[in-house]
Order: structure tokens, then sequence, then C-alpha cells
């Protein structure tokens, strides 16, 4: 089966997943449409558009398929039944989860195309973690917060890594395009589920706080 299209079938469930998590912080920030639309674009579209940036791709993914930024628009149209949602504790698990996916899905798809740009393995660690991280960093900053990456000390970035690494052994040893794409997503969406679900957390710097 030819990577191609599964890569695209894979971008397209990623844009929905980061765009529909946008929407719930927005909303959950009580913006307007305006607001909304904005929260879920630069969520969808961040990583991707950092990625082919630095892999020098033209034209960017979403301008090529814009039928994403389409998928995009219609999401926010049908946000009011969310507008219910964020007033009800499922809302935050909500947004974690599909955050999750979409990390799952984005940095596959990164790591997938890095590789068929012939990039070494740590470029295309990079790649991975970048697509799938970046859109959730540009949420949170554009909703006033830090970004959840960088605070809470849950694994994120790290699941990104590791889900990359998997997919590029699977990669190494010949396992057909579906099932490593399959397994790459499951990995980093899985361990960013548990690691939520267990309460894993990251070792803290050591010396503790800074005091200036």
């Amino acid at each position: 089966m030819a990577i191609e299209p599964l890569v695209t079938f894979v971008e397209i469930a990623a844009t929905v997943a980061f765009a529909v998590s946008g929407v719930i912080e927005a909303v959950r920030k009580q913006m307007d449409v305006v607001g909304i639309f904005a929260v879920a674009f630069v969520t969808a579209f961040g990583g991707g558009t950092v990625r082919d940036v630095l892999l020098e791709r033209r034209p960017l993914f979403w301008i090529q398929h814009q039928e994403y930024v389409w998928l995009v628009l219609a999401l926010v149209i049908v946000a009011p039944p969310l507008l219910r949602i964020g007033r009800h504790r499922p809302a935050r698990w909500l947004m974690e989860a599909t955050d999750a996916v979409g990390l799952g899905l984005f940095s596959i798809s990164g790591a997938s195309i890095a590789q068929a740009a012939g990039m070494p393995l740590i470029v295309v660690l990079l790649m991975g973690v970048i697509t799938g991280v970046v859109g959730g960093v540009l949420r949170d900053v554009v909703c006033d917060q830090i970004p959840v990456v960088f605070r809470n000390r849950h694994p994120y970035a790290l699941c990104a890594v590791f889900g990359c690494l998997v997919y590029w052994l699977l990669h190494g040893v010949g396992v057909e395009s579906w099932l490593k794409l399959s397994v790459g997503v499951a990995t980093t969406t899985g361990l960013r589920l548990l690691a939520l679900a267990w309460g894993w957390r990251i070792p803290a710097w050591p010396g503790g706080k800074f005091k200036m």
C-alpha cells in the first residue's frame, strides 16, 4: 500500500482531533466565533506548518489541501453543542483525549514525511515531535496559559519521541506502511493517555526552585 494516501488520511484525522481540542479550549475560555476559529486553526495547522517550513516543503500541507481549512471551519460552525460540554467536568478530559489522539497522529505523520525525505533518525524524531507538539503549544499560548507540555510534568513530548522511535524501528525491519503507522500512532497516543490516567510524571529539575 502506498505511503502517501495513508499519510493524507492520518493528517486528516489529526487535523480533526487537534481542531476539536482547540475548539473545546476556546469555548472554555468563552471566546467568540472568531477566537474559536483562530485557536482551532493554529492548533490544527501549527505543528505541520513548522515541519513543512523546516523541511522546505511547498506548498504548506494545509495550502495544498485546502479542504482541511474548510473542515476546521465546519467544526467551528457546529461548535454550539460544545458550548454545553464546556460547562461540565468532562470537558477537560475530552480535550485531553482529543489532544492525545492528535499528538499521536501528527507525530507519526511528521516522522513518516521526514523518513520519506531520507532524513537521519534524529531529524525524523524531531520532525515528529515538532509536528505533534507545536499545535498544542500555540493553542495554549493563544489561550493565555503556559503550554501544558512545559508545566504539568506529565509526559507529552516524550510520548511522541517513543512513538516515532517505534515507527522508525518498524520501518527499518520492513513492516508494512499501514502497520507501522498504526503502531506508531497507538504507541504515542496510548502512552499519553496512560500518563494522564496513571499520573506518570517527569522528575523535577534537580535543585528545586530558582530564587531571583
